[in-house]
């Protein structure tokens, strides 16, 4: 397979950003992570490096140390041509349970009327199709992901709200996510899911990784406030599937 190019460029003092062509792909991304996978076990092992995948780029931050950026970018061209193939961590489709009632989502009706589209379609469609978590920022767990269906794509609110509650699922442009915690924002509002995408408590607070799947499916508000007691006393089991095994 042909070697993708990159183009590498200084993010302060401890950290370089490594850029991919400018494309969401699903491509490009395996190779982000075949190439964090390989630096992590051949070149900068050690807890003192942090890496932060997302989309087309790969973030690689030394947490104690200053980067001489010409020496260092020299080396990342020269592992980068050097890494082959790289055999990823194991990833997951995740199935996650959304509440499309109308209490949670608020923004279906104008979404329905801007798209003409009945809002069981608008459901029907965006639990229908499987999503790549391409990033996870903005907010911790935040999940970016790709694979909306064109047809329901829509522009971001014009003005954000000062209070999005959360586990609110939200749409804009060609993404779809779940807030994990209340806070402010502009995509539009088409559901809630009943259980929780970050928790500081845990030893792994985000149990989503980059280059993993999303599915939802829709469930009543009966079976939504159980999801929610069972998660608040930590017995809701997710269901995931193996993927790439």
């Amino acid at each position: 397979m042909k070697t993708l190019a990159i183009h590498i460029k200084p993010f302060g003092v401890h950290a370089i950003l490594i850029e991919w062509p400018n494309e969401v792909n699903e491509d490009i991304l395996n190779t982000i992570l075949q190439f964090e996978a390989f630096l992590k076990s051949n070149c900068l092992e050690g807890s003192d490096w942090e890496y932060v995948p997302a989309y087309n780029s790969l973030l690689l931050i030394n947490k104690k140390l200053n980067i001489d950026f010409k020496s260092f970018s020299d080396k990342v061209n020269s592992w980068y041509h050097e890494m082959g193939t790289k055999v990823l961590k194991q990833r997951y489709l995740w199935k996650l349970p959304v509440s499309y009632e109308m209490e949670f989502g608020i923004d279906l009706e104008e979404i329905s009327k801007s798209l003409k589209m009945e809002i069981s379609d608008i459901i029907s469609l965006h639990t229908k199709h499987i999503y790549t978590v391409y990033g996870i920022g903005f907010l911790p767990g935040f999940m970016y992901l790709g694979g909306l269906p064109k047809v329901l794509e829509v522009a971001r609110k014009a003005t954000p709200r000062l209070k999005v509650i959360k586990g609110a699922v939200g749409i804009a442009g060609k993404q779809t996510g779940v807030y994990p915690q209340e806070s402010p924002g502009g995509w539009n509002i088409i559901g809630n899911c009943s259980v929780p995408i970050f928790d500081a408590t845990k030893e792994e607070p985000c149990f989503v990784g980059v280059g993993d799947q999303i599915q939802f499916y829709s469930v009543s508000r009966a079976a939504y406030d159980l999801h929610k007691i069972e998660a608040e006393v930590g017995i809701y089991k997710l269901e995931k599937i193996e993927i790439d095994a």
